[in-house]
């Protein structure tokens, strides 16, 4: 199995990269935080146009028609930029759903609405709903309608959780593929994160003095950040094996992309972690940028199914294969 991203891939990262770069997210997320939503909505409008947003949904309703791999490369760079609003449940598990129950929903979504789910149990409260278009109640194998009710504060300011009251019912489906896509999208996105936040780190030990020296030249330092750099590495080969297993609807995809989840989670609150250490007390303030990254790190690992849920999913799917 070849798990090297051919060409096309490698363009799509780096349009989307370029985009994000210009649109100075740090400001962009801040506003966010604050309760100005328009710049980021408008980054939105902007990723709408490369496609991002239209990725999963079929060519027939408008978008892009492309798989998991596909997926996988895009919400790992907006990770990358710690891009706000409901990444995984707009890109990822809103179009698996209205495919299997409203496919005639998903032209919006190709077009650039937004879109939350809350999932339960594993998911259940819907990200951002207050600027969502759509608002998915998944219980029970039934997909419904829902309306925002009350609103839990996250750890990540960027991120607004909320109840979901049930409305029209839409139908009934196997919700597994559309959780497990939703997993595999916010395995990309901590992947993304902690890149960011090694390179961030990296370039300030090169930076930062003490002693006359720069702090990265220290062994203590060198070794944090080259056990970051490995976690990632290491991460990777799971994260777009995933993918494959997904796209290609293999017996393991669920097990997949439970594995992918751990090992990003894992090495982005690695990353997170260093971070911190080396930066010192000023990665502690919010007006640093590094504390945008680190929040959301902190927020996702426990996002669609927790470290614990994950490894025992693993476990229970290895002691299946081995009965």
């Amino acid at each position: 199995m070849r798990f090297a991203l051919d060409e096309s891939h490698e363009d799509f990262a780096s349009s989307i990269d370029a985009l994000l770069t210009k649109s100075d997210m740090p400001q962009v997320i801040r506003a966010w935080n604050s309760g100005d939503t328009a710049p980021g909505l408008q980054v939105w409008e902007r990723l709408a146009e490369t496609g991002v947003n239209g990725l999963l949904v079929a060519e027939e309703h408008d978008g892009l028609g492309a798989d998991a791999v596909d997926l996988v490369v895009a919400v790992e760079q907006l990770g990358r930029h710690a891009v706000p609003g409901p990444v995984v449940e707009t890109v990822a598990v809103a179009p698996v759903l209205l495919a299997a129950v409203a496919p005639e929903r998903l032209g919006p979504l190709a077009a650039g609405s937004l879109a939350t789910v809350a999932m339960l149990p594993h998911a259940p409260y819907a990200v951002d709903a207050h600027v969502a278009d759509l608002a998915l109640h998944v219980a029970d194998g039934t997909v419904s309608m829902g309306t925002a009710g009350d609103t839990r504060e996250s750890v990540d300011r960027s991120r607004t959780l909320a109840s979901l009251t049930v409305g029209e019912s839409l139908g009934s489906t196997d919700t597994a593929a559309a959780f497990d896509i939703g997993v595999l999208a916010s395995a990309a996105q901590l992947q993304g994160l902690g890149r960011t936040l090694l390179d961030t780190t990296v370039e300030y030990a090169q930076q930062r003095k003490q002693f006359g020296r720069a702090i990265g030249s220290f062994q203590a330092v060198k070794h944090h950040l080259a056990e970051v750099a490995v976690a990632l590495e290491m991460a990777r080969p799971l994260l777009h094996g995933a993918a494959i297993a997904v796209r290609d609807e293999l017996s393991t995809a669920s097990r997949d992309v439970s594995a992918a989840k751990v090992a990003c989670g894992d090495a982005a609150y690695l990353a997170a972690r260093t971070a911190l250490q080396v930066h010192g007390a000023i990665g502690y303030t919010q007006e640093y940028d590094l504390s945008l990254w680190i929040t959301k790190v902190r927020a996702l690992v426990t996002a669609w199914g927790t470290p614990d849920e994950h490894r025992a999913r693993v476990v229970a799917a290895l002691e299946s294969e081995a009965s």
